[in-house]
């Protein structure tokens, strides 16, 4: 009896709350088939399949681009892309997401390393600090750094890497 009367208080509420439910869409039929057919038009709904792209993004050929940039001819995009492919800069055919530079280095100039970089002994101080505090990917195919997988093993160096950049942040005393 009690689950008959939980039953029915359920559905009398139900009930009271459908009506409210479907008074907050707003547009008639006929908007929303317009709606529907622009958003088929333009690409905008679901691929078939479980790639979870909308059609314009897996077939962009088959729909209209928004225009990028409305301050560039063709001659400035053709130009660029010439360079593009000059520089090999452009995607390698097939699957891969390799550029033609990456599959085949020796056909292209070298690129120019920007002035005021690093020096060598630069570089080997940090890595040999980055192995000391563990702050280097751990092997294996996660992407966890040993410090963070193996944190007993670098739990002491943190105080004393903090007491240590507190010393260098401060000016240093002249001593008699």
């Amino acid at each position: 009896m009690k689950i008959l009367l939980r039953n029915a208080v359920s559905l009398a509420i139900l009930g009271a709350l459908a009506p409210g439910a479907s008074a907050q869409a707003s547009g008639t039929r006929a908007q929303a088939r317009a709606e529907y057919a622009a958003a088929v038009r333009a690409g905008d709904v679901a691929a078939p399949g479980d790639t979870g792209l909308k059609l314009n993004e897996l077939y962009p050929q088959r729909y209209a681009h928004a225009v990028a940039d409305a301050g560039r001819t063709r001659a400035d995009v053709k130009a660029e892309l010439a360079e593009a492919v000059r520089r090999g800069e452009v995607y390698a055919a097939g699957e891969g997401v390799a550029t033609l530079r990456e599959t085949d280095p020796q056909r292209y100039p070298q690129a120019v390393a920007v002035a005021g970089g690093k020096t060598r002994e630069q570089v080997r101080a940090e890595t040999l600090e980055a192995i000391r505090n563990g702050d280097i990917i751990a092997s294996g195919e996660g992407l966890m750094r040993l410090n963070e997988q193996y944190p007993q093993r670098y739990a002491m160096s943190r105080p004393l890497l903090a007491v240590h950049d507190l010393a260098a942040s401060e000016p240093r005393r002249a001593t008699r």
